[in-house]
């Protein structure tokens, strides 16, 4: 008897302490996963973002209505994401994901019926805390649509600052008729996330259309950001763009370009932009001579003006005009 429970020890002592590292290789690798560091984001040339805004003066003055606004705009959007600090998984340093809508990202399915199984609906997008189910009026614009069966929402979502991502099941087990919104809110916000709808159609009334839209976060910038004030002029830039007004183009990016201690750099090739054999034109010495103070004031007229615009639209465009409102009331108390 002792013999046997001797070789029953020395068998079973081996097997006990690699399922004990096992274990503990478990847990370490959990731990880990928990604590996952977002990676660091790259040094802001700074020096880069001012020539940059030096670019934006000089082609705005030079334009003849033919600027080049999706150029421009290409340019403005690299430089926000260098001063906000991105890092390489798409979060920042001096920003973060709220949730307000920034954009949506959509697609229609047909859903046939099966009496064998029901169909698996995918979308995938970033930075998305919102599901959107609607199953719309027409199909083919001119037919009407069937109702659709949805039995449940699957997702898969990997959460800002972990490796690990997270799998859960939302049970819808309901007919949604034609014109009828389901919204469901996600637990946080995925940096990526994939979606799978399971779902299916009366085999008596026929198949019927389903549209999927995915809701994305907004950036907000963060109000102790070092750079919050070259962003907010470069966000200027593009609203001006987008309205084509030169004058306010160059007042936000001459202002980003004094923000980021590069006045020097500008004084030569401004002065060497006017020729003696044609006169310059009245509006390019107004705005050569323009003060730092009046081009604050330009763009707090413009910051106004947009968030008077967003206080009249939506329910989601009232939020981000409230939200834009207190951070220019911060911006003034300072």
């Amino acid at each position: 008897m002792k013999r046997a429970a001797i070789a029953t020890f020395l068998f079973a002592a081996p097997l006990f302490a690699q399922s004990k590292v096992a274990q503990s290789n478990v847990a370490q690798s959990n731990v880990a996963q928990s604590n996952v560091t977002p990676p660091a984001a790259a040094p802001v040339n700074l020096a880069q973002v001012a020539d940059d805004a030096i670019v934006l003066d000089r082609v705005a003055q030079a334009s003849k209505r033919d600027l080049p606004a999706d150029l421009l705009k290409r340019i403005v959007n690299e430089d926000i994401d260098a001063l906000r600090g991105k890092r390489s998984d798409g979060t920042y340093d001096y920003a973060t994901f709220e949730r307000f809508e920034s954009g949506r990202t959509s697609d229609s399915f047909t859903v046939q019926p099966r009496a064998d199984k029901m169909s698996t609906l995918e979308l995938k997008g970033a930075f998305i805390y919102r599901v959107i189910l609607e199953v719309p009026t027409r199909r083919l614009l001119v037919r009407k649509n069937n109702p659709v069966w949805v039995e449940r929402v699957d997702y898969e979502l990997m959460p800002q600052g972990s490796a690990a991502p997270e799998r859960q099941t939302i049970d819808v087990k309901a007919w949604l008729q034609p014109g009828e919104t389901k919204p469901l809110d996600l637990p946080s916000i995925g940096r990526q996330v994939t979606v799978h709808v399971i779902a299916s159609a009366d085999p008596k009334a026929g198949y019927g259309n389903l549209d999927l839209t995915l809701v994305h976060a907004k950036i907000v910038d963060r109000p102790d950001s070092p750079y919050i004030d070259a962003v907010e002029s470069a966000k200027a830039v593009l609203r001006a763009l987008d309205n084509n007004d030169v004058k306010s183009i160059r007042a936000m990016a001459q202002r980003m370009r004094d923000t980021l201690g590069a006045q020097t750099r500008n004084a030569a090739p401004v002065i060497a932009t006017s020729s003696p054999a044609t006169p310059a034109p009245a509006q390019s010495n107004v705005t050569v001579t323009a003060s730092r103070d009046a081009a604050t004031e330009l763009e707090m007229q413009t910051e106004l003006q947009m968030i008077e615009d967003l206080l009249t639209g939506s329910e989601s465009e009232r939020r981000e005009g409230l939200d834009r409102l207190h951070q220019l009331i911060r911006r003034m108390r300072r």
